[in-house]
C-alpha cells in the first residue's frame, strides 16, 4: 500500500530533520554496510570447523565437543555480522548539535555535559522538550 502525499511529506520532513540534527547517524543509516572478504572467509571457515566439531561430538557422544562446535559456528557468524570493519569511523559523537540545528565540532577532552553537571538523560530530555515545543 503506497503512502499518501501527506505521509510522504511528513517522512521527508523527518528525514531532513534527522540529517540536520545528527548528520553522522543519517549517513550511517543510509549507507549500506560493507563486509570485507576477510570477514566472510573467517565466518565460512568457522562455520565449517564448528559444523565438523558438532557432528563429531554427536557421532562420538561427546557433548562438550558438540557445544564447542556450536560456539565456534556462532562466534564466527557473530564476528562477521557484528564486528566493525577496520575502515569504520571512530566511535562516539563527532560534534554537538546547537540550538539552531547546526553541528559544531566537539572539543577534545572530558565530556562537556558532565562538566556542566548535567547527566546524559537530562540532556536528552532537554532536546526532546525543545523538539516537542518546536512543533515537530
Amino acid at each position: 500500500m503506497p503512502l499518501s502525499e501527506y505521509e510522504q511529506r511528513v517522512l521527508e520532513q523527518m528525514e531532513r530533520q534527522l540529517s540536520a540534527d545528527d548528520p553522522k547517524l543519517a549517513t550511517t543509516l543510509t549507507t549500506p554496510r560493507r563486509r570485507t572478504g576477510r570477514k566472510v572467509v573467517i565466518a565460512v571457515v568457522s562455520v565449517l570447523v564448528g559444523l565438523v566439531l558438532l557432528v563429531l561430538g554427536v557421532f562420538k557422544s561427546l557433548v562438550v565437543v558438540g557445544i564447542l562446535g556450536f560456539l565456534v559456528m556462532f562466534g564466527g557468524v557473530a564476528y562477521a555480522v557484528l564486528a566493525p570493519s577496520a575502515s569504520a569511523e571512530p566511535a562516539g559523537p563527532q560534534g554537538v548539535v546547537t540550538d539552531s540545528g547546526h553541528v559544531k565540532a566537539r572539543a577534545r577532552g572530558r565530556d562537556q555535559g558532565k562538566a556542566r553537571g548535567e547527566s546524559f538523560m537530562q540532556r536528552m530530555e532537554q532536546r526532546w522538550d525543545k523538539r516537542r515545543d518546536s512543533g515537530l
